[in-house]
């Protein structure tokens, strides 16, 4: 478990934070020099970005759902208050769905990239709202490389984070989470009873993903990595 946000992980839902994590460790070499991390929240991988960084530097908005500790706050939908590559690298986790204006903060990450640095973007698909009303998009594949070339991007990969089984397993969990009414017992026992069912189902998911022979096409998320030439 790489990230802080233990808030979030729930018994319902821990292994997209687990499939997550995953990919970001297997990512450290983007992790360098000056990170920024653009819409950081709480920050929840801080210190897993500074064990491969020379310094991290949050940016968030001061609307933020979250108890955020921004060290700079801006709106990701407007330029930055930031001087031009200032950033070895950029990541950017779970935000770009919540941007009015995405290409403008995929815009103003490249002009603060320095060249040849690298950004790491996270952003879900097949997944359900969240943070109303500040949820605008859900992007494709085919969608965040075209925004990401735009932006001037190049070596653009774009990796599912898991497959078709996991998708299923992790809508059916919070479908059934709305499920748990009634009075305090019976929800009470409703609640084990689906914890159970939750627990076994992401245990078994991520070896059913096995047979899905493109797990793009039903992903819960994507990761994106490209670089600034």
């Amino acid at each position: 478990m790489i990230s802080q946000d233990h808030g979030n992980r729930a018994p319902h839902n821990w292994l997209a934070y687990e499939s997550s994590d995953r990919i970001l460790e297997g990512l450290t070499p983007f992790y360098k020099g000056v990170l920024y991390d653009l819409g950081a929240g709480e920050s929840p991988y801080k210190e897993f970005f500074r064990r491969y960084t020379e310094r991290y530097i949050a940016v968030d908005w001061s609307d933020s759902h979250h108890a955020t500790t921004a060290d700079v706050v801006a709106n990701l939908n407007e330029v930055l208050p930031l001087a031009s590559e200032v950033a070895d690298t950029v990541v950017s986790l779970s935000v770009l769905e919540h941007l009015s204006e995405p290409q403008t903060m995929l815009n103003e990450a490249f002009r603060i990239l320095k060249h040849g640095g690298g950004i790491v973007l996270q952003v879900p698909w097949q997944w359900r709202i969240h943070e109303a009303p500040h949820d605008y998009y859900r992007y494709t594949p085919h969608g965040l490389e075209y925004l990401m070339r735009k932006a001037g991007f190049v070596d653009i990969r774009v990796e599912p984070q898991a497959g078709f089984f996991t998708m299923m397993t992790l809508k059916m969990n919070y479908f059934s989470l709305r499920l748990i009414l009634g009075p305090w017992l019976v929800r009470k026992v409703i609640g084990a009873v689906f914890r159970a069912g939750w627990y076994i189902g992401q245990k078994i998911a991520p070896l059913l993903d096995r047979l899905d022979r493109d797990w793009a096409l039903e992903a819960s998320g994507y990761f994106v990595t490209a670089r600034k030439p």
